[in-house]
């Protein structure tokens, strides 16, 4: 459980890291950056150490290259261009959208059934996240609006969509391909990371570089490559092999609580009221959907524990 609570914290750390960064880095090319250094790193990594080559079927490439673009590219793009425009509180709060847009995946994809209770918990969650996104800030104006949304508020929401997606297929490469989180996460890192680089060269301005600040640039991107990409994600993908992914993602609920103190600590952001309204109602939805399958996962949580001491 330490790790669970371990992983949303750093994951927390990310969103300030990553506002910080976004002061003096466009947001293609921190991305784009990031993810192609880190995919060598683990990619070396793998091959120095377990001799591993890029030698898979047809289905595990497809695989690949859909992780790579959901999981990494559009991902992070739209959540970073987002992030731009809001607090690192709301990015990441509105990212947590991830649990009941994963119920949705697998009631739509795997035909799951979804009982009275958990339908009731999903409209409570959604309704939940009003307040927080009727509320709207100057540099929120800058993005643009859609309806009631504004077009960062819109992004962020693609990027939790992409996000879920991306997990479920990365479960898959781990559980039916084969493959080990770390290769899995390298591989997509690269191509996902190639794909942002594109995407920069066409839509920001390289003279020579997307840069401002070189030093904050360079101080944010090891820091973002450490955490998110060499920590994060592996640990993530080593924990979807202990625990069913809806605690996974029913504890990634605390990731706002951490992203909101460490933006108050390091960034001087304010926590508007509308946050905690919003928190408390959309974890009443969450206490409803998962009652059942979090008593399920405890026990399960328990056996493995008495198990392996």
């Amino acid at each position: 459980m330490f790790y669970v609570i371990l992983l949303y914290a750093l994951f927390a750390s990310v969103f300030t890291v990553a506002k910080n960064g976004l002061d003096y880095v466009q947001p293609f090319f921190l991305v784009g950056s990031r993810m192609l250094i880190a995919g060598v790193i683990l990619l070396a990594y793998q091959y120095i150490r377990h001799g591993q080559r890029w030698v898979f079927d047809r289905q595990t490439w497809w695989r690949l290259i859909s992780l790579a673009l959901f999981n990494i590219y559009l991902t992070n793009a739209c959540e970073f261009w987002g992030l731009r425009y809001l607090t690192s509180s709301k990015t990441c709060f509105i990212y947590s959208l991830s649990p009941f847009i994963s119920a949705l995946f697998c009631y739509l994809l795997f035909k799951d059934n979804l009982s009275i209770k958990k339908w009731l918990g999903l409209g409570v969650g959604f309704i939940g996240f009003l307040p927080i996104l009727l509320s709207h800030t100057a540099s929120e104006s800058e993005a643009g609006q859609f309806l009631i949304f504004s077009w960062a508020e819109l992004a962020v929401m693609a990027a939790a969509t992409f996000s879920v997606y991306g997990w479920i297929t990365l479960k898959q490469l781990i559980n039916e391909n084969g493959l080990s989180p770390m290769m899995a996460n390298g591989m997509s890192m690269l191509l996902g990371g190639c794909c942002a680089l594109v995407h920069s060269w066409f839509v920001e301005e390289w003279n020579p570089l997307p840069i401002s600040n070189y030093s904050v640039y360079l101080e944010c991107t090891i820091l973002l490559i450490v955490i998110s990409n060499l920590i994060c994600y592996n640990l993530y993908g080593y924990l979807l092999k202990r625990y069913s992914a809806t605690f996974i993602s029913f504890a990634g609920f605390t990731t706002p609580l951490f992203t909101a103190l460490f933006g108050w600590l390091f960034l001087d952001e304010t926590v508007s009221w509308h946050f905690y309204l919003s928190f408390g109602i959309v974890l009443s939805g969450l206490l409803v959907f998962d009652q059942e399958e979090l008593k399920q996962t405890y026990q399960n949580q328990l056996v493995v524990e008495k198990t392996f001491g």
